[in-house]
């Protein structure tokens, strides 16, 4: 498989700092020019490599966020860890990413709740969900794997929205509201394991009409 082309390398290597510079510049070209010049990077190459309009640049953000929170992960000892204090430790992990953008992530979140938006929206939030459950090793491929990214994506969509307006030293209050949070989904989990022990043990109206088409002998 081949790697990445000259201008993904690029795009890769100005990716969060686009997002720094927005916080100046917007999410425009003029973000991607100051990112590359800080990089020392042609301007010329940056603009072609870099997305031309907003939605976009924001979508490559997110894809350096990603990148980036993959490198801590292949570097943080996940695996010694409970599952709750994995997927904790992901998720503050990237918010730490994010921080020196915090006010270019704030205008990327009202950019992406514009109607036309609204699909790359839940798109980006679906695959930051999937990602950080990934990391934490999930491998799950039936029904569950769909509400544990349903489920962190609410928690860090809410958590994103709380994080952006908090003012608390260290964001205090944000690691409080993300404790909250992960509980939530921790107990609907539990939950959700004992429903589906008892559900097997519950009277089935399948195998019922199977057991009067199909009488035992």
């Amino acid at each position: 498989m081949s790697g990445p082309t000259p201008l993904e390398r690029i795009r890769r290597r100005l990716a969060l700092a686009v997002g720094e510079h927005a916080v100046f510049d917007g999410w425009t070209m003029k973000a991607v020019e100051s990112a590359a010049a800080e990089a020392g990077i042609d301007p010329a190459q940056a603009r072609l490599a870099m997305p031309k309009d907003q939605a976009g640049l924001i979508r490559a953000y997110v894809a350096g966020v990603d990148e980036a929170l993959e490198h801590y992960a292949a570097g943080a000892d996940l695996p010694a860890m409970k599952i709750r204090a994995r997927i904790r430790a992901l998720v503050w992990q990237r918010l730490q990413i994010m921080a020196p953008a915090r006010e270019a992530v704030r205008s990327a979140l009202a950019i992406l709740a514009m109607p036309h938006n609204l699909p790359l929206a839940a798109k980006l939030n679906w695959s930051s969900a999937d990602l950080m459950w990934r990391l934490a090793g999930d491998t799950a491929t039936d029904f569950n794997h769909y509400t544990k990214r349903l489920t962190l994506g609410a928690v860090y969509g809410s958590t994103l929205l709380a994080w952006i307006d908090d003012h608390s030293d260290d964001s205090a209050e944000t690691s409080a509201f993300l404790d909250r949070r992960i509980d939530n989904v921790m107990q609907f989990e539990k939950w959700k394991g004992g429903w589906r022990r008892s559900a097997d043990r519950r009277p089935s109206l399948a195998r019922f009409l199977g057991r009067l088409r199909y009488p035992p002998r």
